[in-house]
């Protein structure tokens, strides 16, 4: 053999043994992704499962404290909102990174909402895990600041202390419509001097550090918020839902299905339950290796690991760079950064039509600095998308369906009536394949003749509105 043959052998070799380690990670990258789908499937049968799942808890919930990990919290509003309101009244919603504070000027029956002004404010990080008063002066000092800025729309009638309502979005231990105790934080934050404490002391406290003359008359949870405002517009609403950074559902329980309740029985015989279904767990339910790892390592375990969608898919495309290289031989230094990938790039690629899915392109390229990443890649990034976010749109309807199972309105006279599901949050919001998603399984678990009577729609503010609204039917002056 002359040596420029054995040269070209060698080459040839070389280039062999490239193709073959390239279908190897290829075959390895293309396991990974339908490991991934099968583990997200969600099939109807298993849906239903799930929902009679939920029905159960939440009847175990309902029966004793503690006797679920659907909590069944009751919220002691017993007074929806009815359209018949007057006045001005505040509202502040507090869910997670940010926070809004808004008025309302209500005009009754007929005129409704004359006049409305909101305005969102980012939380410093480092008060997410400092101290418990530093959190609230800083809310209570933006609260000032709002009511100085109160213009001509709003009048307040002469003699009345202004009244707020306080949407607080993490789970709490309620005595009253107005107090509460916090029972451990989440989405993100960790302040332990607050568990056990009322928050609505914790903020009267700051409020009166700011000269703020206010009264919290409604502590209430986001669904509980979503709720009331989705009733006060229309009456056939029966359960509000949240849908964005995290998950949780409410909805009006009849006082005599609550024997955990030993309190005085409310006079309109029902009472607003918080479910904090987020905390929802079944064999049913499909958890990936990528759940269980985010929950780990996350400071809140078990709390609504299905909902952080951009950290999931980060965490399958982390495994598909480091086991089957698909991002070249290193693995991308940005692809290791927890939570730089969120939901709506997710949303982004999911939506993208192009012929070459520059969007996709655009957004490795942008948040994960990859680059030259071919087509047939890019199309696995849409199936990783379509996985995770296809089942958490379908559990969520599964919970929803729960509900419904559980309030008699399927297989029963009920079945006929007009039922709305109120649903706020950025994910439900923002997010299409997502909420069109939750709406087609919704009617697919519920069957054609039950579903005409069930209406999925948006609340669009629903916490925020809710709380002010709730102010107003808990007035002090009402």
């Amino acid at each position: 053999m002359t040596a420029a043959w054995a040269v070209v052998v060698c080459a040839a070799a070389v280039v062999a043994a490239e193709a073959a380690r390239r279908m190897r990670r290829w075959a390895r990258a293309e396991e990974i992704v339908k490991q991934l789908e099968e583990a997200c499937a969600t099939p109807v049968e298993r849906l239903r499962l799930v929902a009679e799942a939920m029905a159960a808890e939440m009847r175990a919930g309902l029966a004793v404290e503690g006797g679920s990990r659907v909590r069944m919290l009751p919220s002691f509003v017993d007074k929806l909102p009815t359209g018949d309101e007057e006045g001005l009244f505040y509202g502040l919603d507090l869910g997670g990174t940010n926070f809004r504070v808004l008025r309302v000027q209500l005009g009754g029956r007929g005129r409704r909402v004359t006049a409305q002004e909101n305005k969102q404010v980012a939380i410093p990080p480092s008060l997410m895990f400092g101290k418990s008063d530093e959190l609230f002066d800083f809310i209570a000092k933006e609260l000032a600041n709002f009511v100085a800025s109160e213009g001509n729309d709003f009048e307040m009638q002469e003699g009345r202390q202004r009244e707020l309502g306080f949407t607080f979005s993490f789970p709490i231990k309620q005595s009253s419509v107005s107090a509460g105790t916090l029972v451990k934080w989440t989405k993100g934050f960790n302040i332990d001097e607050t568990v056990g404490r009322d928050v609505s002391v914790e903020l009267t406290k700051a409020m009166e550090r700011q000269h703020l003359d206010m009264r919290i008359a409604a502590l209430v949870n986001d669904s509980v918020g979503t709720l009331a405002g989705g009733r006060y517009y229309e009456e056939d609403v029966s359960l509000g839902v949240i849908l964005g950074t995290g998950t949780n559902a409410a909805y009006a329980e009849s006082s005599d299905a609550m024997p955990k309740w030993h309190g005085l029985l409310p006079t309109s015989e029902e009472m607003v339950v918080n479910m904090e279904w987020g905390n929802f767990k079944s064999c049913h339910l499909p958890i990936t290796e990528y759940d269980q790892g985010l929950d780990c390592e996350s400071i809140n375990p078990g709390e609504q690991a299905c909902m952080y969608l951009g950290e999931l898919v980060r965490r399958v495309l982390l495994k598909l760079a480091e086991e089957a290289y698909l991002f070249g031989n290193i693995v991308p230094p940005k692809l290791k950064e927890p939570f730089i990938l969120i939901t709506p790039d997710i949303a982004a690629m999911h939506r993208d039509t192009t012929s070459d899915l520059a969007v996709v392109a655009n957004k490795l390229k942008k948040i994960f600095e990859i680059e030259g990443v071919a087509l047939e890649i890019r199309k696995n990034v849409i199936k990783i998308c379509d996985a995770i976010t296809g089942r958490a749109a379908r559990l969520a309807a599964a919970g929803i369906v729960g509900v419904l199972l559980k309030q008699g309105r399927l297989g029963s006279k009920k079945q006929h009536q007009k039922a709305v599901v109120a649903v706020d949050g950025g994910l439900f919001e923002r997010y299409t394949a997502f909420n069109k998603c939750v709406e087609m399984t919704v009617k697919e678990l519920l069957g054609e003749e039950a579903s005409r009577s069930i209406v999925v729609k948006l609340a669009n503010d629903g916490s925020g509105i809710g709380a002010a609204l709730l102010a107003a039917s808990h007035s002090q002056y009402s």
